[in-house]
């Protein structure tokens, strides 16, 4: 592959109406509406219709959509069983990974069944699932599902981890985080599930081959090494002591940065600000003014701006998130823009075939092995 095109990095592999990234170097709309709009004034299930279904809800429409998500909760016993028999030492996402296919097989797509239904299944019991075998292996407690004490993906998950409801300001920061997430275009995950929908293949695999993509450490988990990184520092001053001292060594820094973005990613003001808001009222609210300074030495020294991942680390973290469940609330986001792209690439199927640059031997003659040198 040649530097040019090396990771298809500005090649047109298809035509979608779902969102639009970068344009101009900073801009990003789902279904025409900016994210700004969508962070300010609605909600994740909104967002979830927009994608899915193609237009914002009305209230009725958002009220019987949260409905059904409300009642599409519950995990099926065999699950229950397969989510306590993963060891508690499994990464979160091949907990989902292996959860998501298993769920394949108890309710499998089929004409009576479509994809549209597994998508809002999909987005309803994902935080389910995560937090059932959290507990199970962290607490020894097999969770029970509230079926409508909290009528919000964002205020179920943290009532689910916590045990108890949410502050409305906790419940509300991790809303706007999984808007933020929800939808990037042809990112790799959603590449690799519209490679999978465009043979034919079902639903639950297009979503088993996004969540193993996002399992990477190159496109998901930059949220989590960035708190790592963050919590190492008690102040400004030795976070950019530390900072420095890591450039001069090349190493890198994850949660800077973008393929797309150019000048910024116009999620990051977005939940910087809820990093900021939260911190006020945290124990260890210092790490918002580290996370500032980390921000102005990777300008300073490198010119990288932060992507969504680095402020949502402290965001999620204020919320009393445990660092390794970061990426997988990443899928409980992505789970809306994947449906949509699989429904997108279903409608005008084709079989998706790059073709390679071959840079191997020329053709040789077959040698036999009697008189091949040792």
């Amino acid at each position: 592959m040649s530097a040019k095109t090396g990771g298809l990095e500005g090649i047109v592999v298809g035509d979608t109406a779902i969102s639009t990234v970068g344009k101009e170097g900073v801009g990003l709309t789902y279904r025409g509406y900016d994210i700004h709009d969508l962070a300010t004034y609605s909600t994740f299930e909104e967002v979830a219709y927009l994608l899915i279904y193609g237009e914002l809800p009305t209230l009725n429409q958002l009220n019987m959509y949260r409905d059904k998500l409300t009642k599409l909760r519950l995990l099926p016993n065999e699950l229950k069983k397969l989510l306590e028999a993963i060891p508690g030492s499994a990464h979160p996402m091949e907990v989902l990974r292996t959860g998501v296919s298993m769920l394949g097989t108890l309710e499998a797509e089929s004409t009576q069944y479509n994809g549209h239904q597994i998508a809002d299944r999909l987005i309803a019991c994902v935080p389910t699932m995560l937090l059932y075998w959290y507990s199970f292996h962290r607490n020894g407690v097999r969770i029970e599902p509230w079926s409508a004490e909290d009528q919000t993906v964002a205020g179920y998950f943290l009532h689910l981890l916590h045990g108890k409801k949410p502050s409305e300001e906790h419940r509300r920061a991790l809303d706007v985080s999984l808007i933020l997430y929800a939808e990037h275009e042809f990112n790799a995950s959603t590449f690799a599930a519209r490679v999978t929908a465009s043979t034919l293949s079902d639903f639950y695999s297009a979503i088993v081959s996004a969540i193993g993509t996002l399992r990477g450490s190159l496109h998901g988990g930059a949220n989590e090494e960035a708190m790592h990184l963050i919590t190492q520092f008690k102040t400004p001053d030795q976070a950019e002591a530390a900072l420095k001292e890591m450039l001069a060594k090349k190493e890198k820094i994850m949660g800077f940065g973008h393929r797309v973005y150019k000048i910024s990613d116009p999620r990051s003001d977005i939940i910087k600000a809820w990093s900021e808001k939260l911190s006020k009222g945290a124990r260890d609210g210092y790490l918002y003014v580290v996370s500032e300074r980390i921000e102005k030495v990777m300008w300073d020294e490198k010119k990288l701006f932060p992507n969504l991942d680095f402020y949502s680390a402290t965001t999620y973290h204020f919320c009393g998130i445990p660092t390794p469940l970061f990426t997988p609330i990443f899928v409980m986001a992505r789970l809306s823009g994947w449906s949509a792209h699989i429904f997108e690439q279903r409608a005008n199927n084709r079989l998706i075939r790059p073709e390679a640059k071959y840079i191997g031997p020329p053709p040789r003659p077959f040698v036999p092995i009697e008189e091949r040198n040792q």
